[in-house]
């Protein structure tokens, strides 16, 4: 049978023997590719010039099975050929992201070793060197964990050297004793005994005091409430400041930081529970539970949906301060100790208690799962690896107390005694 003109006849088509190369197959490629790259280049190989390549000498024999030059790539000596070891060391040379990612998509062989859960524990405990996380959660993200680890050691290495340091002064008559970031560090609030709240665009630092000090809230002049600013929370873009007057304000970022609502404590209060008998000093809240901390030296676990107590633990000292992510619950107290609860079904059971170096009252304490900070009316701001026990990596003094700290993203903000902001800018 004559094929119509412009066709032309491929036999390999009607063949069940076909060309191997013709199926893609990603693996494959990608072995021959990473063989071919970084397999040691043999003595005495030049690189073929243009001309060399267009000859017909230079390209391979018509004869010659085209899938066996393809066996014999695969086969040499190359990155895939090695023993997982060895591959992981090569591995923890790169960044933690990239291995993730980037690494990941390479080929399959590549992606079962990334993907494989033992494969970050390795990682991430060959880098702290020590017993880590202190309370291990059934579906620990190992991979996540080690990313953050390793940027906040890289952040702070050599003593913090690389971390930029800036002193907002400017803003406040009186000590700073909550501070809060939003929008990924952007944006600062601070709260202070002079009665106001103050809105700081952390993006112009370096640059003029005027333009790193946008407002002030509220529409009484130089007051933002008629007491002590002791407390910030957010949401989104509405924020809450909680003042020693018996208020709570809130406020609406996005319009401009104007007031939309007040809580008093008589006319707007919905419930009231008598908790404790000495001032609440510590409260963290999610949707589920209230956890407050007081001078009683007690600590009570709240049911919101049933409004009824869940737990009162009775403790030695009184906590000062708490970060909380779940299931795990950080607290600083009066004897310079941190403490480590784990949420159980609502009730919380003490994990461990350390000593940071602080030698008095822990002040301020933020914990995630790669990074620990803690202020102390020692007058010095620590920095440690949340491992078991946490490890100091940097600490800083200053010559009067800090009171709250704060991290997000590449910044940190501490509200100090000395009417200022010590704000640290690290590496991105």
């Amino acid at each position: 049978m004559e094929l119509p003109l412009g066709q032309c006849h491929d036999s390999r088509s009607w063949d069940d023997d076909s060309d191997p190369e013709s199926e893609t197959d990603p693996d494959a490629q990608a072995e021959a590719y990473v063989a071919r790259v970084l397999s040691p280049p043999k003595s005495g190989l030049a690189f073929p010039r243009p001309s060399q390549l267009s000859t017909p000498a230079a390209s391979p024999s018509a004869s010659e099975p085209r899938a066996a030059s393809k066996v014999s790539a695969v086969s040499e000596p190359g990155l895939l050929s090695l023993p997982p070891e060895l591959l992981l060391e090569i591995c923890s040379y790169l960044d933690a992201r990239l291995v993730l990612h980037v690494l990941s998509r390479v080929c399959h062989a590549l992606r079962d070793l990334v993907y494989d859960r033992v494969t970050w524990r390795l990682r991430a405990l060959r880098r702290v060197r020590a017993p880590y996380p202190v309370v291990e959660e059934k579906h620990f993200d190992w991979p996540a964990a080690c990313i953050a680890l390793e940027e906040h050691l890289s952040r702070w290495a050599e003593d913090g050297r690389r971390a930029e340091y800036f002193c907002l002064a400017d803003g406040h008559l009186a000590a700073v004793d909550s501070v809060l970031l939003l929008q990924g560090g952007s944006l600062c609030l601070s709260g202070s005994r002079d009665r106001t709240v103050n809105l700081w665009d952390l993006r112009q630092l370096g640059t003029e005091p005027s333009q790193v000090l946008v407002k002030t809230l509220g529409t009484k002049r130089n007051s933002t409430h008629e007491g002590w600013v002791w407390s910030l929370a957010a949401q989104d873009h509405r924020v809450c400041s909680g003042s020693w007057d018996s208020t709570v304000k809130l406020w609406d970022l996005a319009a401009d930081g104007q007031q939309f609502g007040e809580i008093k404590s008589s006319p707007a209060l919905l419930k009231c529970q008598q908790l404790h008998s000495r001032p609440v000093l510590a409260l963290m809240a999610d949707d589920q539970h209230i956890i407050s901390g007081s001078e009683d030296r007690t600590l009570v676990v709240v049911d919101r949906r049933a409004n009824r107590v869940l737990q009162r633990l009775q403790l030695d000292s009184y906590l000062l301060c708490m970060s909380y992510q779940e299931p795990q619950l950080w607290a600083g107290d009066n004897h310079g100790l941190l403490h480590v609860f784990v949420n159980r079904n609502g009730c919380l059971q003490l994990i461990r208690s350390f000593d940071v170096g602080h030698s008095f009252p822990i002040t301020g304490i933020q914990y995630s799962v790669g990074a620990l900070y803690t202020t102390s009316t020692d007058r010095s701001i620590r920095v440690h690896v949340p491992t078991d026990p946490p490890r100091t990596i940097c600490t800083r003094k200053y010559d009067s107390t800090l009171n709250r700290v704060c991290a997000e993203g590449n910044l940190v903000v501490a509200g100090s005694g000395d009417v200022s902001l010590e704000v640290w800018r690290l590496p991105a």
